[in-house]
């Protein structure tokens, strides 16, 4: 039988980590060792959960340091005979069986570097969480456009709603949820830390497809995510955090002098972006209330 851990980044996670923990145990056969690498959490439910859980470990970071720093530094402290990695929020309910679904998946693609699942929202809808890797012009639209018309081409295209939902290769799926093959993981040393939060994930499946790795979606693994529980209650603080992020993506890939002017233009629209995604998304919030 494969090795399985599980690491979750915790940050105030409240009752959604007792859901996590409790549908897990029947997500897979097995029985993996699971870190809680804590941001920072106040509400002591992390503490909590290790104390309840034997195969539970809280393990303070030490600072809030992001999703992806705090994924490595939790990846950091297992044992090196681990095979695979299950990297997931701990707003996430498995499906029964999802991670065997996936582990299976793994054998049937040997070159699966990281495997993602079906992801439903809480209102029973499919989450695109399979997608292209945006490319220059693709993203642009999908950024200018995808503020006030939905539908777009090219988001259409970046989130590949339309296609079937079959097990296939992608070019990155949703870090919420993913089974990762450690060898894979340590081939790209792995989430870049820069990323404070969102397009780690995206910057993570790049990797590993120009490392010679693919990212398998596999539907027959189903879980539940409440996205967004954290940056929801801080629209203000985490839609400037996806833009600073979505800059950085697209800087690393057109580095040098000769592209400067292409990063002026991406860092100024980018910022004018995200003061618009931000006014929406209070007035939205003052609307509900």
């Amino acid at each position: 039988m494969p090795r399985l851990a599980v690491v979750t980044v915790t940050y105030s996670p409240g009752d959604y980590l007792t859901g996590f923990l409790e549908s897990l145990e029947k997500a897979t056969t097995l029985q993996p060792q699971v870190v809680l690498a804590d941001n920072g959490s106040t509400d002591g439910a992390p503490e909590a959960a290790a104390a309840k859980y034997d195969h539970v470990t809280f393990l303070p970071t030490g600072a809030n340091l992001g999703y992806g720093g705090g994924m490595n530094r939790g990846v950091a402290t297992l044992d090196p005979d681990i095979e695979f990695l299950v990297i997931a929020n701990p707003d996430v309910e498995w499906g029964p069986g999802s991670i065997d679904e996936l582990l299976a998946a793994a054998e049937r693609w040997p070159q699966a570097g990281a495997l993602g699942p079906m992801i439903f929202e809480p209102d029973g809808t499919v989450y695109p969480s399979a997608r292209r890797v945006p490319d220059l012009i693709g993203g642009i639209g999908h950024a200018v456009a995808g503020l006030v018309w939905k539908s777009n081409p090219w988001t259409r295209r970046y989130r590949q709603e339309d296609e079937d939902r079959t097990e296939r290769s992608v070019g990155w799926l949703s870090g919420s949820c993913l089974l990762v093959r450690r060898k894979a993981f340590d081939d790209i040393d792995g989430f870049d830390p820069r990323y404070f939060m969102y397009m780690e994930d995206v910057d993570l499946g790049d990797r590993l497809g120009k490392a010679g790795w693919l990212n398998v979606f596999v539907p027959t693994a189903q879980i539940v995510h409440t996205k967004g529980h954290a940056a929801g209650r801080h629209p203000e603080l985490m839609l400037p955090a996806h833009h600073r992020s979505a800059y950085r993506f697209n800087a690393d890939r057109h580095p040098g002098l000769r592209y400067a002017p292409l990063r002026l233009v991406l860092r100024v629209g980018l910022a004018a972006r995200s003061r618009v995604a931000v006014a929406l998304a209070k007035r939205e919030r003052a609307e509900e209330l």
